[in-house]
């Protein structure tokens, strides 16, 4: 009997005047590396050209009627000068032909769109962090989080500014197909499977100019002796700082905790050893300085939904030839 054919996700992309184009071609590039699991097809709310933000147009194959059959619906951002606290009424006419069932996400401003139309109201969601003051003065009623990647609440994800866009489409090809798939799709793209940190570690903020105030030199220091059990007092120590003013000043330069992103290097450090050695996973827990190789597999399970040598076989049976590795 012949393989049953499994029908694709199928999925809109509404552009609207004002339009990145980097944005807009997300999701066709992440979901599309997907293994043939989703069709992206993108729209206009009247089916004629877009301006885009960057000096050109593009014509999208379809109108607002591809929203009624997609099953997610993704509303690409546009540049801030072109953002309205009411929608027009192509765009509100558009929003209001996505099926009741269908998932809805946007990315970067994006959000504010489905904010417009009344889509976020008293739910959790997210924008770029320089445009959440507007977000949160004009829908004060919707739980603004400016400090992460996107927000996941069910049928409708909202994602931060810009590349928040493939953490996005990453995160639901993961939802939907785990994460091996994910995995390739993100080696495709040749992008990380997952960031840590949210987008809280890319606000602008004042920092001193004193290198001596600085944690750049602990931090290198550590990567240098990953294998090595230091304390987060012992970097504090190197870095000449109290252990408060360290971690403050820690995660202000990283956007992460010193252990979170001391975890998230070894992690970093003992995917590379799986990728491009035939050390035993015991042999790499011990060269990037887990305690065990249990600890190892659980905090890559964690932050992959994969163990080891589930990596290991993953990544490692892609490279065709030892210039590869």
């Amino acid at each position: 009997m012949a393989d049953a054919v499994v029908a694709r996700h199928r999925v809109a992309v509404l552009a609207l005047d004002g339009a990145y184009p980097f944005e807009l071609g997300i999701p066709a590039r992440l979901l599309g590396a997907a293994q043939d699991r989703y069709e992206v097809q993108l729209c206009s709310v009247d089916g004629g050209p877009v301006r885009t933000n960057a000096g050109f147009t593009v014509t999208p194959d379809h109108g607002p009627d591809l929203l009624e059959t997609a099953d997610t619906v993704i509303v690409a951002p546009v540049e801030p000068t072109h953002l309205t606290r009411e929608l027009p009424e192509p765009v509100a006419a558009a929003l209001a032909r996505i099926r009741p069932d269908a998932r809805v996400a946007s990315i970067c401003t994006g959000g504010f769109t489905l904010a417009a139309a009344g889509l976020l109201d008293g739910r959790p969601a997210t924008t770029h962090w320089e445009c959440a003051p507007l977000f949160r003065s004009w829908y004060p009623h919707i739980q603004v989080d400016d400090g992460v990647l996107f927000v996941d609440d069910g049928d409708l994800l909202t994602s931060a500014g810009a590349a928040a866009g493939v953490d996005l489409c990453l995160h639901l090809i993961r939802s939907d197909h785990g994460a091996e798939i994910a995995n390739r799709a993100a080696r495709r793209c040749v992008v990380p499977p997952f960031r840590e940190g949210g987008q809280a570690q890319y606000i602008d903020r004042p920092l001193s100019d004193d290198p001596a105030s600085s944690t750049a030199a602990t931090r290198q220091w550590a990567l240098e002796h990953l294998a090595e059990n230091f304390t987060l007092p012992q970097l504090a120590e190197h870095a000449h700082m109290s252990l408060r003013t360290f971690a403050r000043r820690f995660q202000a330069e990283t956007g992460l905790p010193p252990r979170r992103w001391l975890t998230k290097q070894r992690l970093d450090r003992a995917r590379h050893l799986l990728e491009s050695t035939d050390l035993t996973v015991e042999q790499i827990a011990v060269e990037v300085g887990f305690a065990t190789a249990t600890s190892l597999r659980q905090h890559l399970n964690a932050e992959l939904g994969i163990s080891p040598l589930g990596y290991r076989r993953t990544f490692q049976s892609e490279h065709t030839s030892p210039a590869a590795r």
